[in-house]
C-alpha cells in the first residue's frame, strides 16, 4: 500500500505514519519543521517539507510526488485558534492563520494530490464534529467551527470532480488526546487512528462525499 500523509509533525499524523509504517506500508509524510521531518524518516517514511500555510512551499509539492500512484491520502494539517466563548469577534491575524491553514491548505493540496492518486484511490480529511451546522448547539470556538465547515464544502466538492477515481470522505477524528485535544480527551490518539484507518480500509464507492465519525458514524452535515 501507498500512502500520503499531510501534517504528520505530531499526534493524529504522526500516529498515521505509525501505524500504516507497522503494517508495511510506503508512506509518504509532510512537516514543516526539520526535527519532524528526522522523525519521519526514523520511521522509515519519505519525508517532505510542507507548510500549507505558505504558497510559495505548497507549489512544491506537486512535483515531489509526481507519479506517485497513493492508494490513500489523508490531510490532517490544521489548527484551532482562539478558544472563544459566544460572538467573540477574530483578530485578522488568528482569521488568516486558522483559514488559511484549514481551508485555504486542504484546496492548495488536493488539486496536486488528485493527480497523483491511483485508480480507486481513498483520500480523506481530518475535519471536526464541530464543522456540522445542522446538529450544532453550542458556539465555541466560532473561528474554528466556521472553518471545518469550510473544509467540508472543500471535500465535497473533491467528491464531485474525482467520483469514479477516488473515494473522498471528512472524518470527526474523535475528541483526542493531543496537543490540540489536551489531556482531558476521550480518545488516545492510537484508537483514533486505529478507527479511521479501518474504515478507510472499507470505504467504497457509495461512501464517496460523506462525513464520518472515528468508528465510521455517518455524521450529519
Amino acid at each position: 500500500m501507498n500512502v500520503l500523509i499531510i501534517g504528520a509533525s505530531r499526534g493524529i499524523g504522526l500516529e498515521f505514519v505509525r501505524q500504516y509504517r507497522a503494517d508495511k506500508a510506503q508512506v509518504t509524510a509532510t512537516a514543516r519543521s526539520d526535527d519532524a521531518l528526522r522523525t519521519l524518516r526514523d520511521l522509515g517514511a519519505t519525508a517532505l517539507q510542507l507548510d500549507v500555510a505558505s504558497t510559495e512551499s505548497a507549489s512544491r509539492l506537486g512535483w515531489q510526488i509526481e507519479g506517485a500512484a497513493f492508494d490513500v491520502a489523508v490531510i490532517v494539517a490544521g489548527v484551532y485558534g482562539p478558544s472563544t466563548r459566544g460572538l467573540q469577534p477574530p483578530t485578522e491575524a488568528d482569521f488568516d492563520t486558522v483559514m488559511h491553514t484549514n481551508v485555504l491548505g486542504p484546496m492548495r493540496v488536493i488539486p496536486q494530490i488528485a493527480d497523483s492518486l491511483a485508480p480507486g484511490a481513498k483520500l480523506a480529511v481530518l475535519s471536526s464534529r464541530m464543522g456540522a451546522i445542522g446538529p450544532r448547539s453550542s458556539s465555541n470556538g466560532w473561528l474554528y467551527r466556521a472553518s471545518k465547515a469550510a473544509v467540508n464544502s472543500v471535500l465535497k466538492d473533491a467528491s464531485i470532480v474525482l467520483q469514479g477515481k477516488a473515494t473522498c470522505v471528512s472524518f470527526h477524528p474523535g475528541w483526542v488526546r493531543t496537543d490540540m485535544g489536551g489531556e482531558g480527551a476521550d480518545l488516545d490518539v492510537d484508537t483514533s487512528v486505529g478507527h479511521m484507518r479501518r474504515v478507510i480500509a472499507g470505504l467504497t464507492p457509495a461512501d464517496n462525499g460523506q462525513f464520518f465519525d472515528h468508528d465510521g458514524t455517518p455524521i450529519p452535515w
